[in-house]
């Protein structure tokens, strides 16, 4: 805790290395005894120049990178970049491999979101259900390394569709797993629910009202949380989701339960596309012939990740390889609303608060600046970054 320009107030700061944070951010919360006034959030610890690297590789290549952007969504990354470069070349996917893309996708999503609910416990000290969370997950882990190989990196898109079909034997194992896994999320739905500490701890805190989540252009569940219903799966559909029946799933409170609420209720709708994918399964080709893409052609790919929209924006080089590819991840818009959310709360609100945006600082790390009179190199935030160039764009 430091003094800060006020006598009476105080800088609280968390992170970059910190209990509650899984990756390394740095947060820091001016408090007025235990009541926060202002927050600021500093990024940039693990910043790998992924966007620069693709520029090195050709298309396929650049798969292998991309999924490893982040741990959580490894698939949902490669299947947006993807899906821009297959407009450029004007490739129609086969009917079975946008299935098998959704079926992994959604399968992400179920375990994305167990890994949360697990996670969003332990931040409140609610262990025995961070417990359960991830052991109900677990078997859908050894699922996918059936289907895979992996548990998570599943190398499973290819531009034209996908690397393998499943398995001898992978659907009756599915339909196994995601009855399982219904039954028990359910009953953990219900403890929560059922818990009334954990939603007096949870319900008013965190508040992100509509107007502010709107200024804040959050998405995903933090903004399906504030009562937006935004979804690129429903808003403009990719893959065969055109073709399923699913509902985007709103809260009102805009609080820490809301996005809560979010998030289990959207578990239960993927395993239901689960069961649709299942039960419409086309048969035929898993993979369409790619020709060479010619250069200087633009493409922009929207999907919907477990944390929200994702944006990969490509323009084609010589040489079969990308000469600029870019990435717009939903952390990079949600944690702009961490100060938002905490003004005016108590500092105990802030552990949660940042874990109810799912933050993913990996795929959110974006610019190096290089100081000209010192020569020292230094990776900023967001916040940062506009303070120093207010007024250059004005």
């Amino acid at each position: 805790m430091q003094p800060s320009q006020h006598p009476e107030k105080f800088i609280v700061p968390i992170g970059p290395q910190h209990p509650a944070l899984k990756e390394p951010g740095h947060f820091e919360f001016t408090v007025d005894g235990e009541i926060v006034t202002g927050a600021s959030i500093r990024l940039g610890y693990v910043h790998r120049g992924i966007e620069k690297g693709t520029e090195n590789q050709n298309w396929v290549q650049n798969l292998y990178l991309l999924e490893r952007i982040c741990g959580i969504c490894s698939h949902i990354h490669a299947l947006a970049y993807c899906l821009g470069v297959e407009k450029l070349a004007n490739v129609t996917v086969p009917p079975r491999a946008q299935a098998i893309r959704i079926l992994f996708a959604e399968l992400e999503r179920i375990h994305s979101h167990l890994l949360w609910v697990g996670l969003a416990c332990h931040f409140i000290g609610f262990d025995t259900l961070f417990m359960q969370a991830w052991r109900i997950r677990e078997p859908l882990m050894w699922l996918t390394e059936f289907i895979t190989g992996n548990r998570k990196t599943y190398g499973m898109n290819l531009i034209g569709g996908v690397s393998r079909d499943l398995p001898e034997g992978a659907e009756a194992r599915l339909v196994t797993v995601i009855d399982k896994i219904e039954k028990e999320a359910t009953a953990a739905v219900d403890a929560i629910l059922g818990d009334g500490s954990l939603r007096a701890r949870l319900q008013r805190s965190g508040v992100l009202s509509p107007e502010q989540a709107k200024a804040f252009c959050v998405v995903g569940p933090t903004a399906r949380g504030s009562g937006l219903a935004l979804d690129a799966r429903a808003d403009h559909p990719y893959a065969a989701y055109g073709e399923l029946d699913f509902q985007v799933c709103v809260e009102e409170g805009g609080d820490n339960w809301a996005r809560t609420m979010v998030r289990l209720r959207e578990l239960m709708e993927s395993i239901k596309i689960v069961r649709q994918v299942l039960a419409r399964m086309p048969k035929g080709p898993i993979l369409a012939e790619v020709k060479d893409i010619p250069p200087n052609r633009e493409g922009l790919s929207s999907v919907e990740a477990p944390r929200g929209e994702v944006h990969h924006y490509v323009l084609t080089g010589t040489g079969q390889q990308a000469y600029r590819w870019r990435l717009r991840a939903p952390s990079y818009a949600n944690l702009q609303s961490i100060p938002a959310m905490l003004q005016g709360m108590t500092i105990a609100d802030a552990p949660i608060s940042i874990g109810s945006i799912d933050p993913c600082f990996s795929c959110t790390e974006r610019v190096a600046v290089i100081d000209k009179q010192s020569g020292l190199t230094r990776v900023y935030g967001q916040e940062e970054l506009l303070e120093q160039y207010r007024g250059r764009f004005a």
